[in-house]
């Protein structure tokens, strides 16, 4: 059994696949969102296949919300999975 195979073993039995998914997802979004979105990001949470972001400036999520396509697929790439298949901006 390779390490891999191994790790990803003790991820499932112990539940712990959605806290790794989460920490990535939050890398993830300041990576391809850049420090100026991250800046008025106060909360990231995903439950579902939905990604939650919650922002301080109305004017930034009714700007990204017509881009919610873009960032899904930009935000897959980068975490080399499909993991998130909708997104809410709140």
């Amino acid at each position: 059994m390779s390490i891999k195979d191994l790790m990803k073993d003790v991820l499932q039995d112990n539940k712990l696949q959605k806290g790794i998914d989460l920490l990535t997802i939050k890398e993830a979004w300041a990576e391809v969102m850049g420090s100026g979105v991250q800046s008025y990001t106060n909360d990231i949470q995903f439950k579902n296949n939905i990604l939650y972001i919650k922002l301080s400036s109305s004017v930034l999520r009714e700007e990204l919300s017509y881009g919610k396509e873009k960032i899904i697929k930009l935000m897959n790439e980068k975490l080399n999975k499909v993991l998130i298949k909708n997104v809410k901006l709140l």
